[in-house]
């Protein structure tokens, strides 16, 4: 089994940053990709960011040019660096990992973007 636990939101005021985290643990054997997804209340679920293991990325366009998406192989982690923050960014935030052709998805974790 696989286990991902996401840390790193909170409450910022607009214009404010964050840093979400999500390390996996378990029978992790290869990691193909690890992606961000958000959802608000009353909204569907929706793709933010997405790197595969080969470094392809790809970013909703209301993200682009202010959330940045990495990992680190060697610690089974990724990240999601958000800057600029909104309002419309408050969502929860839940993490997923491909392996093995399953999906994995952590618990999510809240970011409320209010003054």
């Amino acid at each position: 089994q696989v286990q991902l636990v996401e840390s790193g939101g909170g409450l910022v005021q607009p214009g404010g940053s964050l840093r979400l985290s999500c390390a996996a643990s378990g029978s992790i054997f290869s990691i193909y990709a690890m992606g961000w997804y958000r959802q608000a209340p009353g909204k569907q679920r929706e793709l933010v960011a997405r790197i595969t293991s080969r470094g392809y990325v790809n970013y909703a366009d209301s993200v682009k040019g202010r959330f940045t998406i990495s990992r680190d192989n060697a610690k089974n982690t990724g990240y999601l660096e958000m800057n600029s923050l909104k309002p419309e960014d408050t969502a929860v935030y839940y993490c997923k990992m491909e392996i093995l052709g399953y999906d994995y998805w952590g618990q999510g974790t809240q970011v409320t973007v209010s003054s």
